[in-house]
């Protein structure tokens, strides 16, 4: 495989391996985003306290805090933006600024338990998509977990406009064409699974909007089984995951 110059990639406004969705307020995403993660992911990543750990587009490192709390001892976060690496040490988190092609092209084969994408994989475009992928797998131990999200272009009211909204998105999923580009990929037992924004339980706020996303995701179902369509997954963004089995 020939070595990947990051200043070739599509995305230059926002580079695929810095993290960009934070908010303006850095400190309160330590506990906004960590909610988020905490909801969404953390019972789809291994019991082993000891596995090893790579957050790519770590950002000030929301997850990597979130994960250090929770007991996880081997991890290492990498992400091209300087200023947030300096967020995520001030947190006493290891973390490095790397451009994620180049340092995983560096790293051995096989390396990992797990590699978790933080940044949309719209942000690569479909053939760098397919290199990121191939790259990923080859430095996971057999076994090991890819873990990734991106936009749902299934949903009728954001899917476009996500697209649409930013200059370095170049493309959107759906739950079929994650799995499909993830199994392409060569990754095992592949799980697409929608991520619930609404995470803060303390706020009766957030029961309310439940509500109402049930409600209207089942009328996005029924118009879509009306046009012979099947999707079942509606949330703004979705979430996948795979294994290198061998």
């Amino acid at each position: 495989m020939n070595m990947t110059d990051s200043n070739d990639l599509a995305a230059q406004f926002e580079p695929f391996d810095s993290y960009w969705e934070g908010p303006e307020n850095v400190e309160k995403g330590y506990r906004t985003l960590g909610a988020f993660y905490e909801d969404n992911y953390l019972e789809r990543l291994p019991a082993n306290r000891s596995a090893r750990i790579l957050v790519v587009s770590c950002g000030p490192g929301y997850l990597l805090k979130l994960l250090a709390d929770e007991g996880y001892t081997d991890l290492f976060g990498i992400d091209s933006d300087a200023e947030k690496i300096e967020h995520a040490k001030g947190k006493g988190l290891d973390c490095g600024c790397e451009r994620a092609f180049e340092y995983l092209e560096r790293a051995a084969d096989g390396h990992y338990d797990v590699i978790f994408c933080e940044q949309e994989l719209n942000h690569l475009t479909k053939r760098e998509m397919l290199r990121f992928l191939a790259l990923v797998r080859t430095k996971l131990k057999v076994g090991g977990l890819f873990v990734a999200h991106g936009l749902n272009g299934a949903n009728p009211i954001t899917g476009a406009e996500a697209l649409a909204q930013n200059f370095d998105h170049y493309n959107t999923f759906t739950a079929y064409t994650f799995d499909q580009v993830l199994s392409h990929s060569g990754f095992e037992d592949v799980e697409i699974f929608p991520l619930n924004l609404y995470v803060f339980w303390r706020n009766p706020a957030n029961y309310a909007l439940l509500l109402y996303t049930k409600v209207l995701y089942a009328y996005f179902r029924l118009m879509f089984i009306i046009h012979g369509k099947h999707n079942k997954l509606w949330t703004k963004k979705i979430g996948g995951l795979g294994y290198r089995r061998s």
